[in-house]
């Protein structure tokens, strides 16, 4: 089995396939100062969750934003599983030029996910291909464009909802800190409701906004596709996402994974 991980700067990721299958989704939370005996022992508490253990995995690979906390997970695989994990970085094959200046400094969880949605959703249900757009809500928002080629072509950054949420909290003594869930009606009748308004109807402003203008900056058509804690709060109330996809940077570990990794052979 394949165990998949994606580090990001809130959250860590872990799926396990089976070939083709995802046996399991985890989350544990990412800390920058963990030891390797730590990770070990998160990741082992996770996988029991689905009743598997380090003996049921055959490899691994990583995509980590989190540069503390890639070596010490890399020893906790090594020591306790014996594996030695691909990690997604400068060298790895993805079959997608990246037209990024300079490359290197695309985070590996944005490179992940453009080739699973290029992969997934890079065809027209007539089998034209078409560019990809990757919403990724996270603890910042990125955008990734990916050409029908497919190239990646940059994107933009956001903050994310949660950070304009704590950042509003933190420097506006009067206001509460709220959940960001929509509100009745975009006019709140409270304090709590105008803020959620703002969050979360402000955001698909936001989101709408710039895949306007990605649009129109290319000359193909394309197919937005949003990712990440936040993408079904969004979408729900956006025209401009064409698919929700919880589990692309999964897909998309997978394929790299793929990509890089020689079939054993038979003895």
């Amino acid at each position: 089995m394949l165990l998949c991980v994606d580090v990001g700067n809130s959250h860590t990721t872990l799926g396990v396939f089976e070939g083709a299958e995802l046996r399991c989704e985890l989350r544990v939370s990412t800390r920058r100062g963990w030891t390797r005996d730590e990770v070990a022992a998160a990741l082992a508490q996770a996988l029991g969750l689905a009743g598997l253990g380090f003996d049921a995995l055959t490899d691994a690979v990583v995509a980590c934003v989190v540069p503390p906390a890639l070596v010490p997970l890399c020893e906790a695989l090594r020591q306790y599983a014996q594996l030695d994990p691909l990690v997604v970085g400068p060298g790895t094959k993805t079959g997608m030029p990246i037209r990024y200046d300079p490359p290197q400094d695309v985070g590996a969880d944005r490179i992940v996910t453009a080739v699973a949605a290029h992969g997934r959703y890079g065809r027209a249900e007539d089998g034209s291909p078409r560019g990809v757009v990757v919403v990724d809500f996270g603890t910042a928002t990125t955008f990734d464009v990916v050409s029908p080629a497919p190239e990646y072509l940059g994107g933009a950054i956001a903050p994310g909802i949660g950070i304009s949420a704590d950042a509003l909290f933190a420097r506006a003594a009067r206001l509460p800190r709220v959940d960001a869930q929509r509100p009745a009606s975009v006019v709140g009748r409270n304090t709590v409701a105008a803020i959620q308004s703002g969050l979360v109807l402000g955001y698909v402003g936001l989101v709408e906004g710039l895949i306007v203008r990605i649009k129109a900056e290319v000359t193909w058509p394309v197919w937005v596709i949003a990712t990440g804690g936040f993408a079904r709060t969004i979408a729900v109330e956006s025209t401009a996402i064409d698919e929700v996809d919880d589990a692309l940077v999964l897909e998309g570990l997978r394929d790299i994974h793929g990509r890089n990794r020689k079939p054993e052979k038979d003895d």
